[in-house]
């Protein structure tokens, strides 16, 4: 097992405010992430850490990732969207997500339900990079700014928690980052926002948080 990755299950990635503390997604999940974590290894993957997130590799090539999100863990495909999915288990991050696909759960009981299934898409996955296939990715019907699609093939990890924001969280965001014109300033939007979509939260719910505690 690597070591930096068993820091991720004791303090979560670090990248938000909540790393680290009680609130930490991590901790909502403990026993399921440590089940995943197994039959990932199982399956024979190179545990590394990037993005702060355990990701698991095949000669050096990305396969799958383990995470903690706010409303379940998962196990996250990098190119889900090329495996059979037979039994029509796989979710996508979001309605627009071309390539990611998720395993999602709320409970370890599920896990457990399915756990020689999961090996078989791992390992399915696994096939995958062997015979060198590649997503073939269509144009995204949202406007999305290139600065985030940039962002995102740089940080899967965010693009996993944007895609698992609701549609209003996602919108409220693009138009944010949308409205400079200057580069440099879409960006530096992008960059204050990661920890906030990070921990599944809107843009705008932490003001409408304030502003109903002041409410009298």
């Amino acid at each position: 097992m690597n070591k930096s990755v068993d820091n991720y299950f004791i303090a979560g990635c670090g990248r938000c405010p909540l790393g680290g503390t009680p609130d930490c997604k991590v901790n909502t999940w403990i026993m399921e992430l440590e089940l995943l974590r197994k039959i990932v290894l199982d399956c024979g993957l190179t545990e590394e850490s990037k993005w702060g997130s355990p990701c698991y590799t095949f000669q050096n090539k990305n396969v799958l990732l383990v995470s903690a999100l706010k409303e379940y863990c998962c196990i996250s495909f990098f190119k889900g969207s090329l495996l059979s999915d037979s039994k029509n288990l796989l979710k996508k991050p979001g309605p627009n997500s071309q390539a990611a696909r998720l395993f999602k759960f709320k409970g370890i009981d599920e896990i457990q339900r399915i756990e020689s299934e999961i090996k078989a898409y791992i390992f399915e996955a696994i096939e995958v990079e062997k015979s060198g296939l590649t997503v073939t990715f269509k144009k995204n019907p949202e406007p999305i700014p290139m600065e985030l699609e940039s962002k995102f093939e740089e940080d899967p990890v965010l693009k996993t928690a944007f895609e698992a924001l609701t549609p209003g969280r996602q919108r409220g965001y693009i138009l944010y980052f949308m409205q400079p014109k200057q580069e440099k300033t879409r960006i530096s939007r992008i960059e204050k926002c990661v920890p906030m979509i990070l921990s599944g939260i809107g843009l705008h719910d932490k003001y409408r948080a304030i502003k109903n505690n002041n409410q009298p």
